[in-house]
């Protein structure tokens, strides 16, 4: 706990101790009093006038309201601010933390006399050779550490992977940023099959009188498929030049809260890897609706004005269009950051999409069957689905596709943020007190007890231990699955017990007698234990202060994480630690709700009491927590944006892509008589049916896309929320069905004797 001088003011902080060859490689550079940038250390953190330095983070000065130059307290020493922060070398190899971080010398450590017996304290040696290792090097020297020192419990990083914490996020994003790129492609392609659907469909006349004058169907094709390129070259041109300056604009507006620096070099393989992605993409999407154009003859051409010819396109074309989608399936999976993601969603794709053409035409055939209803509206309805070249096929598919997305990216991020604030418990505990030592918890008791009486305490022996083998296995050879993984890496809070605690529910075994006295027994959690394989009577060894203990399994319970309170993954029996120093922890949790002042109050008392105990306000660290996610969420949004302008696009141009139908349609329909409100309420129908189907599949698809992200990529928990899958899939409808509608409320405004003058 840092505190002001008059004890007024407090916080969390990350107190990092550093030594004389701090930094051993490039430095630390921070702000002085004057507004100066200095890099020299150690001379900030040295004993002037009684007391040692401190440099920190900008956001310890901001809590606490002090600048630089004025006494905080760490423990029972004075420290003067000398700086703040400006570039730490190893930040990012700190992982995250509860507070901001301070920065003190060794010598001052010792001063504050927070290194206690059982205080919670990590410590970190950086080694440097005379000659830099090579990768082979460091891996020889890594496994003769280890094999020396077989029981050592230490965790060795090397300069390939400084921060496992980090490498693993930035995997894992890595792997989001496939999907969302895969996810792009596939859609885009939507899109560009739409795009030239609707330009081949603009050019029937074009394409009429070519075939009246004698042109053959090769030539005919030729003429559509350059002008296809060329605008799609054009397009990939564009989108490499806006590519390219990204990073810029980026380092430019947002540099000042990127944890490092943008390097914003051009790199000619991305973009020469993302030009490849532009043609393939047009070429597998275009050359299916191009080739059906070259065997319709011109009488077709000039009298078929109500759609395109289901004819398939020749084979040349078909094999085309196959080659370049398995060319663009082969790219994604050479250069995917997970090629084991990359096959299974480029899998999922190919399924998809026979999926969905298989559901347009279900729908088509269900339409046509259908008991001929006595309303006209419906009537047309059904006709409109039906019909010889309906669109239904191409608007399943684009909408099906649209909806999956938006249904799996807003249950991914409503399932994040659910996770971290919709499981807290309505009762929680308001405080976390962290490192009691034995001779101070009757009167840390004694003070809760006067200044809150209408909370709970709650407190227990708290010691450090680390899994050293399971079952006679060592614990860095046990094949454990990676949802388990975490109860066997580093240390682990461990406490004892003689009996088993309020609200232990055992879901196997016995409690052990408060008196017993035999081998040392331990109640393991019940999922993880499961999953690591573990049964009662198996044992395991636990390493504490440098003594292994053998202990036998005694019983498995649940144990309910969110709930904030006290838990463990093992829990001892007593005779286990006899005689071992350690410390205590504890929680205060209020019978009613309290104010902001009544906490704070108790917060002040106990660190002016016991300046070495670590007091954690929940709300203060879900704010750390939600600071973290919101940052999360920004970045998944910002990836998926691309994908979701595109599925947008796609949504437009599956419905621009039967403009010219609706036109003639309406158009004889009011020759024939019929009002606008009769034939607006056809369209309605018809897009609320083709929205049903593809709404179904996009809650399917969109739902199990979301639990394979969160379960397999984020390694999170998945829970299906029915009010935020169905409301992205109604106002995702709603707005297709109202873009498609204002259309139609256009088409409906134009005058039909243009119209049939082109017939």
């Amino acid at each position: 706990m840092a505190r002001t001088g008059d004890e007024q003011n407090q916080t969390v902080v990350e107190i990092k101790a550093v030594d004389d060859p701090y930094p051993m490689v490039s430095e630390l550079t921070f702000v002085d009093q004057s507004g100066g940038l200095r890099s020299d250390v150690h001379a900030a953190l040295a004993e002037q006038n009684g007391a040692f330095g401190l440099l920190a983070e900008g956001t310890l000065a901001a809590r606490l309201g002090i600048e630089v130059g004025d006494t905080i307290r760490l423990g029972e020493h004075a420290f003067q601010l000398r700086g703040i922060i400006e570039r730490e070398p190893d930040r990012l190899s700190s992982g995250f933390g509860f507070g901001p971080r301070a920065m003190i010398s060794s010598e001052g450590l010792a001063a504050s006399e927070l290194v206690q017996p059982g205080s919670l304290v990590e410590w970190e040696y950086t080694l440097a050779f005379p000659e830099p290792l090579d990768e082979t090097g460091l891996a020889a020297f890594e496994a003769q550490a280890n094999e020396t020192h077989p029981d050592a419990g230490w965790r060795i990083r090397d300069r390939t992977e400084a921060s496992p914490r980090l490498s693993s996020a930035i995997d894992q994003f890595a792997q989001f940023l496939t999907l969302v790129g895969l996810t792009a492609l596939v859609v885009g392609g939507v899109g560009v099959a739409n795009a030239v659907r609707a330009f081949v469909e603009a050019k029937r006349k074009v394409i009429a009188t070519f075939k009246s004058l004698g042109a053959a169907g090769p030539f005919v094709f030729r003429v559509q498929f350059f002008q296809v390129m060329a605008i799609a070259l054009l397009g990939i041109g564009i989108g490499l030049v806006i590519g390219a300056l990204v990073p810029w604009a980026v380092q430019f507006f947002f540099g000042e809260f990127l944890p490092v620096p943008l390097d914003t070099r051009l790199y000619p393989d991305a973009l020469g890897l993302a030009a490849l992605y532009g043609i393939l993409v047009a070429l597998a999407f275009a050359l299916w609706p191009l080739g059906t154009v070259r065997d319709v003859p011109a009488t077709a051409l000039f009298r078929d004005v109500g759609g395109n010819s289901r004819r398939f396109p020749r084979w040349v074309y078909l094999i085309g269009a196959a080659a370049a989608m398995i060319g663009l399936g082969v790219v994604a999976f050479l250069v995917s950051d997970s090629r084991f993601i990359a096959a299974i969603y480029l899998a999922a794709a190919g399924v998809s999409f026979v999926i969905l053409r298989l559901v347009g035409w279900a729908v088509m055939a269900i339409a046509k069957r259908s008991p001929r209803p006595k309303s006209t509206a419906a009537k047309l309805a059904l006709g409109n689905i039906h019909r010889p070249g309906a669109l239904t096929p191409s608007v399943i598919l684009s909408l099906g596709l649209g909806l999956t997305l938006l249904v799996a990216l807003a249950l991914i991020d409503a399932n994040l943020r659910r996770q971290l604030t919709g499981s807290i418990p309505e009762v929680a505990p308001s405080f976390f007190f962290l490192d009691i030592q034995n001779n101070q918890l009757d009167a840390f008791t004694s003070l809760v007890a006067d200044q809150a009486p209408n909370a709970t305490l709650e407190s227990v022996p708290m010691l450090r231990g680390r899994l050293v083998s399971l079952q006679g296995i060592p614990a860095g050879d046990f094949d454990a699955p990676p949802e388990a993984a975490w109860v066997l890496s580093g240390d682990r809070g461990i406490t004892y017990e003689a009996e088993a605690p309020e609200g232990t529910e055992l879901t196997e075994g016995e409690w052990w007698p408060a008196d017993y006295a035999g081998q040392p027994l331990v109640s393991f959690i019940d999922e993880e234990g499961r999953q690591l394989g573990l049964e009662i009577g198996d044992e395991l060894t636990v390493n504490v202060l440098g003594r292994e203990i053998t202990a036998r399994i005694a019983n498995f319970r649940d144990v309910e994480w969110q709930s904030l309170a006290i838990n463990f993954a093992m829990v001892f029996s007593p005779n286990a630690f006899a005689g071992a120093p350690h410390a205590h922890l504890a929680t205060v949790t209020y019978d009613s709700e309290q104010s902001d002042e009544t906490e704070l109050a108790l917060l002040r008392d106990v660190t002016a009491a016991f300046p070495g105990i670590t007091s954690v306000r929940i709300s203060d660290a879900l704010d750390e927590v939600n600071a973290l996610v919101e940052d999360l969420a920004l970045a998944v949004r910002g990836a998926a944006s691309v994908t979701l302008i595109a599925s947008i696009l796609v949504l437009a141009g599956a419905l621009a892509a039967g403009h010219r139908h609706r036109l003639y349609d309406a158009v004889i329909l009011k020759t024939l008589g019929a009002t606008r409100v009769r034939i607006l309420g056809a369209f309605l129908l018809e897009y609320a049916l083709l929205g049903f189907a593809a709404a179904v599949f996009g809650l399917a698809a969109g739902s199990f896309a979301a639990f394979a992200v969160l379960e397999y990529v984020m390694t999170a928990g998945f829970t299906f929320l029915p009010s935020v899958a169905f409301g992205a899939v109604g106002i995702a409808l709603l707005l297709t069905v109202g873009l498609g509608l204002v259309g139609t409320w256009q088409i409906l405004g134009q005058k039909p004797a243009p119209v049939l003058r082109d017939l």
